[in-house]
């Protein structure tokens, strides 16, 4: 199967859906969906013209994705329009369904990109942005994880550890991406954390509680992303921030670390800073090395790159930063700030612009684009 050729088609027959009246993310799934059909037929029977097989498979798609829709908006209607039989339970089945779609025939990264695109609403684009993979790749996966689960009895849960990776990557979708899911993913973790006891659920729930009360602080009114340095501390949600401290300290006094408690032991300590130029990176650096032997994430050690730059100087962060493949989300941007901090402005500024061509949001690249712009201003 030629990935090249799908990738180069792909932009053109999601334009003739476009232009024939499906709206973008309807036109979007389509499209996966013949992606996925196209790696599992054409290499026993390739089509003579690719790009008319993908726009006929992705239409007929597309076609019944809208029908179905349209079934199911007639009757929510028609169920609107009767009395209501009694008062609604407090507790939905959503979670219930989280823990079924963890089904223990699944990888658990197999039942994590189900459960996010079945459940929890996310596009494929959005799951393998959260993945760092094609989105290709995530498609093939999501459709092997349906095949999987297609012929057997859902009367066996998933664990609770794959749960938790859903639910954090349901919040993090909401809160740094551009889809409102991250009430809802507390909304879950709560009902998780009051039914079982353990440590990493009350750390997860820690983690986004302590994130989710920065939120009114972290764009100005016109939109435009504020950076953690600069946004207004006395908008934050101190409740919020208090809560999440007990939870999470009460996790911690129990001695069973995971990945879920050492985020939230970062969160909290930003959280506690006065001021940003307060913030205690000594310790987060620390934390850092503890979530690094729990996860070896790329991520996580891009994350600490930052913070032995605050810690240690922006040339020993560069030095954590250059160990890193720079292929990395956000790693340019990272490098734009660490070289801006050590002084070397033009290179700040063309890394800055760098960064902004590969955002992966509007607010995002218009933030980096303002920084370039900001310190060309500077040097004059």
């Amino acid at each position: 199967m030629d990935e090249l050729l799908l990738r180069s088609l792909t932009p053109g027959v999601l334009a003739v859906l476009v232009r024939r009246g499906a709206d973008f993310a309807a036109a979007e799934d389509a499209v996966q969906d013949a992606l996925v059909a196209a790696v599992r037929v054409w290499p026993g029977d390739t089509p003579r013209d690719p790009k008319g097989w993908l726009v006929t498979v992705a239409w007929r798609r597309f076609l019944d994705a809208a029908r179905a829709d349209a079934s199911r908006r007639r009757r929510e209607d028609r169920l609107d329009e009767e009395p209501a039989p009694g008062p609604a339970p407090a507790v939905d089945d959503t979670l219930q369904l989280y823990f079924l779609c963890a089904h223990p025939s699944l990888t658990p990264s197999s039942a994590v990109a189900l459960t996010l695109r079945a459940v929890g609403g996310l596009t494929t684009r959005q799951i393998a942005r959260a993945y760092l993979v094609p989105e290709t790749t995530m498609a093939q996966r999501i459709s092997r994880a349906k095949r999987t689960v297609s012929g057997v009895r859902f009367d066996r849960p998933g664990d609770v550890s794959t749960v938790l990776r859903v639910l954090y990557l349901v919040f993090n979708e909401g809160y740094f991406g551009d889809v409102d899911l991250a009430a809802e993913a507390i909304r879950l973790t709560r009902q998780l954390a009051a039914a079982i006891d353990h440590p990493e659920v009350a750390g997860l729930l820690a983690l986004m509680l302590l994130h989710h009360a920065r939120r009114a602080s972290r764009t100005a009114p016109d939109g435009s992303l504020v950076p953690l340095a600069e946004q207004d501390r006395g908008r934050w949600d101190t409740g919020m921030i208090a809560e999440g401290v007990g939870i999470l300290q009460a996790a911690l006094a129990r001695d069973r670390l995971g990945e879920f408690q050492a985020q939230a032991a970062v969160a909290a300590l930003h959280a506690d800073a006065p001021t940003a130029e307060e913030t205690d990176w000594v310790q987060i650096v620390e934390w850092y090395d503890e979530l690094a032997g729990l996860t070896d994430s790329p991520v996580v050690r891009l994350n600490r790159a930052v913070a032995v730059g605050e810690a240690d100087g922006p040339r020993a962060g560069l030095a954590e930063l250059a160990a890193l493949s720079d292929s990395l989300p956000r790693h340019t941007a990272v490098a734009a700030y660490l070289h801006k901090r050590d002084g070397d402005l033009p290179t700040a500024a063309r890394l800055y612009a760098e960064a902004a061509h590969k955002a992966p949001t509007l607010a995002e690249r218009d933030h980096l684009t303002r920084q370039a712009a900001r310190i060309n201003a500077e040097r004059g």
